[in-house]
């Protein structure tokens, strides 16, 4: 009898050990944070920020691992496709917008578990200090006014920031083309190529041309945002300037695969809020001038289809979606 009550009893000691570990709060291991950009980049910084201050508010280690390659494709499919039990999430961005009109693949902002936008950089329209135009309307009215003979740049042909150009054209009644896309490696070439006068517009986030507005060398004339940057109060909004809505912004958010639990939303949710509003992320952040908003799940996910829409009008108009 003593002999079958021990057994009983540790048959229900084992039950009980068995039903906690079934239901142990998430997260019982280390997290792995995808960045589907490559190391040193501004995804990747904050990426490994985030990284870090959830750590300590979850913790267990976040390891952040770059899944760089495809534009963009290889690194945002490598999140879609992990399971959806909270151990792999990622950062995600603007491009998840614009990669599949592309035709590079089919995975959109519906494809994830949107936990929450931390980032956006509305584009900014820049000319040399020296230039006679002394607002955003001046632009469009000499591009009107003298299609293909004003060059612009600030990124690659297809980038976010020639989408910026394009769709504030477009959204003028100007073709495109009218301003001719010359591609750089990014803003900060295309910056230099704007101050040596190569080109005369260059669309990046006013953050990007900052050095060479305090330089006296570059003015920016408009963000495409919906209100002015509190670094950059003198800059008015493109609509304030044009009455053109036209609004555009790299952007980065936290999301998981698509099913994530609520249980793990729930706990994870408020630990990233947690982290977004602590001093040392806002500090960092403001440092190197990224801009700080915070649209968490339904927010976010309402943000991306937006944001779709808006990428897939003007990359149909200038001939860069399948």
């Amino acid at each position: 009898m003593l002999f079958r009550a021990l057994r009983l009893a540790s048959f229900c000691l084992v039950g009980l050990l068995l039903t906690n570990l079934a239901h142990a709060a998430w997260p019982e291991r280390p997290i792995t944070l995808i960045v589907p950009w490559g190391a040193g980049g501004g995804t990747d910084a904050t990426g490994r920020m985030i990284g870090a201050l959830l750590e300590k508010e979850l913790g267990q280690p976040v390891n952040v691992v770059n899944r760089t390659g495809g534009s963009g494709v290889v690194g945002h499919s490598a999140i879609t496709t992990a399971a959806p039990d909270g151990y792999t999430l990622g950062v995600i961005t603007v491009e998840i917008g614009m990669m599949h009109w592309a035709g590079l693949t089919e995975i959109d902002g519906t494809s994830y578990t949107p936990i929450a936008l931390y980032n956006a950089d509305p584009a900014g329209l820049q000319v040399n200090a020296d230039a006679a135009y002394s607002n955003a309307q001046d632009v469009l009215d000499a591009i009107k006014a003298n299609p293909g003979k004003f060059k612009s740049s600030g990124t690659g042909q297809g980038g976010i920031w020639h989408l910026a150009m394009a769709g504030m054209l477009a959204a003028a009644d100007i073709d495109p083309s009218a301003s001719p896309w010359v591609p750089s490696q990014g803003a900060a070439p295309g910056l230099a190529e704007l101050v040596a006068g190569g080109v005369e517009f260059v669309t990046c986030s006013v953050v990007e041309a900052a050095g060479l507005i305090d330089a006296g060398k570059v003015k920016s004339l408009a963000v495409m945002g919906s209100e002015r940057l509190g670094a950059f109060p003198d800059v008015p909004t493109l609509k304030e300037s044009t009455g053109l809505d036209w609004q555009l912004a790299a952007w980065r958010g936290l999301a998981g695969p698509k099913g994530l639990p609520q249980e793990v939303v729930d706990t994870l949710l408020p630990a990233f809020e947690k982290v977004w509003q602590s001093q040392e992320f806002q500090d960092f952040m403001k440092e190197r001038g990224f801009g700080l908003v915070w649209k968490p799940g339904d927010e976010f996910a309402t943000w991306m289809a937006e944001s779709d829409a808006s990428l897939g009008v003007v990359m149909k108009k200038v001939g860069l979606a399948q």
